[in-house]
């Protein structure tokens, strides 16, 4: 029988309580992107006190980073990002991949190029990037045709202040990979973009409020939204845009200057843990590769088909791959994008 509530969840999770370990763990990550029930079980189960500082995206924390940023432990970076974060020398071998308890993970999800033996990194979560939207501003649409005509006809929307997502949205538009390396097809998904920013206010991460208030009608968001939208359910939905869109998976890896080597292996081991990330995921409401947690979602997840979609579903959703200087292209389309706004 699944759990039916988080609380029933966390009291799986903290029945057995074992101190075996002291010390400090930091974790940076992106923003409410772990359910502080999880860190708190941890804690409560080794001794080990944990920091936590939050991320908007991929590129910001690599950057802070490559910039000299010291005392982190674990971070979560996105498939395409595991890959560059290893080709950079910046992951610790961890050997995860030969833990016991990661036999409870999807080999479907060992996605990164560098790391086919899970011999660095764990995958933790996955996801897709759709729209959330003000059910009384936005009626009921369907994709991003319907998404763009809000803005058209004078109603505010706001896309992510990410140059892979947002161009992303136009290569989709346009029939083409959002792994393109063709300049041509950057160009024509960046004018894409261009052409619809009517009623575009901001690329940003913090426009949920906005749409439950009803400044904004519509946003470029995540499936995490549902949380939003299991709070609000009157107010605001969630779809998976019906033209196609992008899924992501974080992976949690340990980084080569972390100070805490050994209390980040001990966060990954605990959780590979079917309930740690089941407690996650009723919290979260993403995907998890963790088969035996799958068992334990809140019936509401589990067949909730924006979180958990159909094949059908599946097939449209599109996944970044590291592009190495290619990604060049885009940085310079990403720039025209933003001065037009």
């Amino acid at each position: 029988m699944k759990p039916t509530s988080l609380a029933l969840t966390t009291a799986l999770v903290l029945a057995p309580l074992a101190v075996a370990a002291e010390g400090k763990l930091s974790i940076y990550n992106w923003g409410d992107y772990i359910n502080p029930a999880v860190l708190e079980a941890f804690t409560a189960e080794t001794g080990i006190e944990i920091t936590l500082d939050t991320y908007g995206s991929n590129e910001e924390m690599l950057a802070k980073i490559q910039a000299g940023a010291t005392g982190y432990d674990i971070v979560f970076p996105s498939v395409h990002m595991h890959d560059i974060m290893y080709q950079l020398g910046l992951l610790a071998k961890t050997d995860i991949g030969s833990a016991p308890g990661f036999a409870n993970i999807d080999p479907q999800f060992i996605r990164a190029k560098t790391d086919p033996k899970a011999e660095y990194c764990l995958p933790y979560a996955w996801g897709n990037v759709g729209i959330v939207y003000n059910k009384a501003l936005a009626g009921d649409i369907k994709g991003w045709e319907d998404f763009f005509a809000l803005g058209a006809e004078g109603k505010k929307i706001t896309l992510l202040d990410d140059l892979r997502e947002t161009i992303g949205i136009g290569l989709i538009m346009n029939g083409n990979s959002v792994n393109s390396t063709d300049p041509a097809e950057v160009e024509a998904a960046a004018d894409y973009i261009v052409d619809h920013l009517d009623g575009v206010t901001a690329f940003t991460y913090d426009s949920v409020p906005q749409v439950i208030s009803g400044d904004v009608a519509a946003a470029h968001w995540y499936v995490g939204a549902n949380l939003f939208v299991s709070e609000n359910p009157e107010t605001i939905g969630y779809i998976i845009p019906e033209e196609g869109a992008t899924m992501y998976q974080e992976d949690i890896c340990v980084l080569a200057s972390a100070p805490n080597k050994e209390n980040a292996k001990a966060f990954l081991e605990f959780y590979l843990k079917p309930e740690i990330a089941a407690l996650n995921v009723a919290q979260q409401m993403n995907g998890t590769p963790n088969v035996p947690a799958q068992k334990l979602i809140p019936e509401a997840i589990a067949t909730n088909p924006t979180i958990y979609p159909p094949q059908e579903v599946m097939d449209k959703l599109q996944i970044f791959e590291d592009l190495g200087r290619d990604l060049q292209l885009y940085n310079s389309e990403w720039t025209r994008i933003k001065t037009a706004q």
